[in-house]
């Protein structure tokens, strides 16, 4: 692990260079000492540490703003509980820490590590929260009664409802009532261990239509309360529909494609049949070109009523 890197600003140099052993000898790697805080500007400590007596609350605060630059960096004061006062009416809350003299070196090294790790899931928590608020994916926290008990901002521009409306009412009501039997399902087993991938609901809007969402979710069994994530997928939904539309229209023009091929055009007086080629053919040629079929010649009996008998009598 990298050596954190102390910035120590103290009242005297005498000071100084004793803190400075100690803190060393903790394991820390000192970055400066300085006597101002402005004269470390420089020096991108992880956490600064500075001893009292400082003139004021006035000049604690500004120590510390010295330090950070701005930065989310902890600072932790050494001095008497007579000066504790004035680190706490300057408003230094956590994650800084004051320190009171004299201390051991279990007391200190406890005291700069808690002060690191506060300062570092500050961060992590800040990012989170940074990285919850701007996402375009809608995360929520739902406890095991049914509400919701966090959004982020994606809640409202996808769904219209503010934030404090959707967690006014069961989630549920906002369910399309076609889908709330198989979400209430889903939640069940979401809430019995199971994890929820790839589920698809409709959930309202405010203007009354509905959007499809695409979740996933799990559950901390610890805190009764399932996260998680959904996406709008409305526009895939509308594009899957149309597709099945546009499918299904092909499908009808080519049946009636293939059911136009099984109709062969006939001449109406000679009997001919036409070919795909624009040529006619009789109706023997035809088929003898196009199927494996063979003729063999007779006479029906109403062509032997109507043609052949009255030929035959007027010989």
């Amino acid at each position: 692990m990298a050596e954190r890197r102390i910035l120590i600003v103290a009242d005297t140099p005498a000071a100084g260079r004793e803190l400075e052993a100690s803190v060393t000898g903790l394991g820390f790697d000192v970055t400066v000492v300085a006597s101002e805080a402005g004269d470390a500007a420089d020096a991108a400590p992880d956490l600064g540490l500075v001893t009292m007596p400082l003139p004021g609350a006035t000049s604690v605060a500004a120590t510390a703003d010295a330090i950070r630059r701005g930065r989310p960096l902890p600072v932790v004061f050494m001095g008497t509980a007579a000066h504790e006062a004035s680190v706490m009416d300057a408003g230094l809350a956590d994650p800084y820490a004051y320190v009171v003299t004299p201390v051991g070196d279990r007391e200190l090294r406890a005291n700069l590590e808690l002060a690191l790790c506060r300062s570092e899931t500050g961060k992590a928590v800040h990012e989170l929260e940074g990285f919850f608020a701007v996402s375009l994916d809608m995360f929520c926290f739902l406890d095991f009664s049914g509400y919701f008990k966090r959004l982020n901002p994606a809640w409202e521009r996808v769904l219209g409802f503010s934030r404090a409306e959707l967690m006014a009412r069961p989630f549920i009501e906002f369910v399309h009532p076609d889908d709330r039997e198989r979400t209430l399902q889903q939640n069940k087993r979401v809430r019995s261990g199971d994890q929820a991938a790839g589920f698809e609901n409709r959930y309202l809007c405010k203007d009354g239509s509905y959007r499809w969402l695409l979740w996933n979710s799990t559950k901390d069994s610890d805190g009764r309360v399932v996260y998680a994530a959904a996406r709008d997928i409305t526009a895939r939904k509308l594009a899957e529909e149309e597709g099945a539309r546009l499918l299904a229209e092909l499908e009808a023009t080519l049946a009636e494609v293939q059911a136009l091929q099984e109709i062969l055009p006939i001449c109406s007086y000679c009997r001919k049949i036409r070919d795909d080629e624009d040529f006619w053919h009789t109706v023997e040629s035809y088929f003898q070109r196009h199927t494996n079929t063979r003729f063999s010649h007779g006479i029906c009996p109403s062509c032997m009523d109507t043609h052949v008998g009255p030929a035959l009598d007027d010989r």
